[in-house]
């Protein structure tokens, strides 16, 4: 394989990747996928945030909110007046959603789908035709283990995961009579600004009143994929990208801190995978005092 800096730009791989703000796995994927020799368009709602890319050779940054459908056309024809073809898409973008089931505001629930579920989507859709015409490419698209094993206080995100679960499967057998690849990435516990960004979110929530004695377990899980034990960004980016460039790709991708152990609980039985989840996330530990 040609080393980035022989790599022709005419010959390389055309990689639009979605939600690439610095410190993010998006970032580590765009510069993993240039240094195998891709030309990489690097997207993000706003340029400021790909600092870190903005001086790389192979990559080029664009502009792209993926809730907003003029936004995602502007990006596609960006990429094709300026390389004349995509060869992969790769659905990084995502926001993270911590709240009780019970107390979610519809408004965030919906926040989460209009990035994690709808936007990709729209995405694959606006790629999609011009996939079939050439008669190839690649559609990548970012799950979760939480799209695996439901815990607690992550019942919308989880939501929205497994719904990005359900349309790859889908997408992989509709799309094969065209020649185009659709692969699942199943990330673990991995460093990235999901824990700052998911904070961030729930601080701006208005107070639980059902669930305010749980405030200390739902903090710890926002930020829970954040710990010492959690896999490298581009440790991830290097495997998934190495996964994605194999002629034949795997159909999913799972890999990082505490997927293994996922994998198991989504096979596990309910009472199981029930019993974990209550210890594991401190519930069980939680006193509640009755209003007399």
């Amino acid at each position: 394989m040609a080393s980035a800096s022989e790599f022709k730009e005419e010959e390389a791989q055309v990689v639009l990747i979605t939600g690439c703000s610095s410190g993010g796995i998006g970032s580590a994927l765009a510069v993993a996928f240039a240094d195998r020799g891709c030309q990489v368009v690097a997207t993000s709602r706003s340029l400021e945030s790909m600092h870190t890319l903005q001086n790389h050779p192979h990559v080029t940054t664009c502009a792209l909110d993926v809730t907003v459908d003029e936004s995602i056309a502007a990006a596609v024809e960006f990429v094709l007046e300026k390389y004349g073809r995509i060869d992969i898409l790769v659905n990084n973008a995502g926001v993270h959603c911590t709240a009780p089931v019970a107390e979610l505001p519809l408004s965030l629930l919906e926040s989460t789908f209009a990035t994690n579920v709808f936007g990709p989507l729209k995405l694959i859709q606006a790629v999609t035709p011009h996939f079939v015409v050439k008669g190839r490419g690649k559609i990548v698209n970012l799950g979760s283990i939480a799209g695996f094993a439901f815990g607690p206080w992550v019942g919308g995100y989880s939501a929205s995961k497994v719904a990005i679960h359900a349309l790859t499967d889908a997408l992989r057998i509709e799309l094969k009579p065209f020649g185009i690849d659709v692969v699942l990435v199943v990330p673990g516990a991995i460093q990235s600004n999901i824990g700052a960004n998911s904070t961030s979110i729930f601080n701006r929530l208005p107070p639980f009143k059902i669930y305010q004695p749980f405030e200390a377990s739902l903090r710890a899980r926002a930020v829970l994929s954040q710990h010492s034990g959690s896999t490298p960004r581009l440790e991830l980016a290097q495997k998934t990208v190495d996964a994605i460039l194999q002629k034949k790709p795997p159909r999913c991708f799972l890999y990082g801190c505490f997927s293994t152990l996922y994998a198991l609980l989504y096979y596990a039985p309910l009472w199981l995978r029930d019993w974990y989840f209550l210890r594991a996330s401190g519930i069980s530990s939680v006193s509640l005092k009755k209003n007399v």
